[in-house]
């Protein structure tokens, strides 16, 4: 039935007594929901979802345009990125399916660390315990086995959430004067006045990045618990706190206007200054400014990106495009 207008109400509600006027507005209040209702299933998360509705279905960018991307498939050779991401078997279908879906797909290697094996996902199991009190142990045990299953394959090693957006061609362009044989790793910075370690940490959910050299020297030297804990506290400090212990390098990720690559929330967050009052204290590079003077032109990452945002950030980045304008890409690294 046609949607009924509020003018229609009034008038039926007049010309009827009150309990006759009751069921009119029971009926408009019902039909109300319905309408949201309607609205509500539309905000798909699962992949089925989304598969039916079409809109979200994964996204192939020769199908609408092809760009000139001869540098970004030059460098996805030479600047060999794998990218682990952390999930677990509750959130294969509501949130790693995305990622897979969508920037995943860009990574030279793209790995799923779970506690549970799935051989239909693929998913690795690790030999840890599921659960927030566990990730420190997942995340020593999935560098562990990329070590001992990946070295050679890749010469920057990625980790980052299943609700982590990550750039790769940005990535790759930021590490292509880097050395993967120096160990250094990178990230979105907090150094919050708590922590006793000088170099803090790179947030867990911005997706951090080690070299292949990082990587052996976790691997040789971060099974000893006085260098690293092996599980219990807070994955991203544990790991900052790691990495110092075992002279890894922590790497400065802002571009040459001090803006920032990697982003621990989302991009309205940095845009419009939605911060809580702790950030201030905790961010290690700009602070809580905000604006597009705190997101880098060349992004890397954004944290806490939902399953319909993933696809929005895939449209906007890959799709949608200024007629007539062209981007000047190294201008970003020029000194200032």
């Amino acid at each position: 039935m046609a949607q009924i207008s509020r003018m229609t109400v009034a008038v039926l509600c007049f010309s009827m007594g009150t309990f006759s006027s009751y069921l009119v507005w029971s009926y408009f209040l019902s039909h109300s929901l319905r309408c949201l209702r309607r609205q509500h299933a539309h905000q798909v998360t699962s992949q089925q979802d989304y598969k039916s509705e079409g809109v979200f279905r994964r996204f192939e960018n020769e199908r609408c345009h092809k760009d000139n991307d001869t540098e970004a498939k030059l460098l996805e050779k030479t600047v060999r990125v794998l990218c682990w991401i952390m999930t677990g078997p509750k959130n294969l279908d509501k949130k790693a399916i995305h990622v897979k879906n969508t920037w995943g797909r860009r990574c030279n290697i793209l790995l799923f660390m779970s506690s549970v094996r799935n051989d239909s996902f693929p998913t690795v199991g690790l030999n840890v315990s599921e659960g927030r009190n566990h990730l420190t142990a997942k995340t020593m045990e999935a560098f562990r086995y990329v070590h001992e299953n990946h070295l050679a394959d890749a010469d920057w090693f990625l980790k980052a959430d299943d609700d982590t957006y990550v750039i790769l061609e940005n990535l790759r362009h930021f590490l292509s004067d880097k050395d993967c044989t120096v160990p250094v790793f990178y990230g979105h910075h907090f150094s919050p006045s708590f922590l006793k370690n000088k170099n803090g940490y790179f947030a867990g959910g911005a997706g951090y990045i080690l070299s292949k050299a990082a990587l052996v020297k976790l691997y040789k030297y971060g099974k000893n618990e006085s260098n690293c804990r092996q599980d219990g506290g807070m994955e991203d400090i544990e790991m900052g706190v790691c990495m110092e212990k075992l002279n890894v390098t922590r790497g400065n990720t802002t571009d040459s206007h001090g803006r920032r690559r990697f982003h621990a929330f989302r991009p309205e967050v940095f845009l419009h200054g939605l911060y809580n009052d702790r950030f201030d204290d905790y961010d290690g590079e700009s602070g809580a400014i905000k604006g597009m003077g705190a997101i880098s032109d060349f992004a890397v990452s954004f944290h806490y990106v939902q399953p319909p945002m993933m696809y929005d950030l895939e449209f906007y980045v890959y799709h949608l495009r200024p007629y007539g304008i062209s981007s000047h890409p190294h201008d970003i690294d020029v000194p200032i």
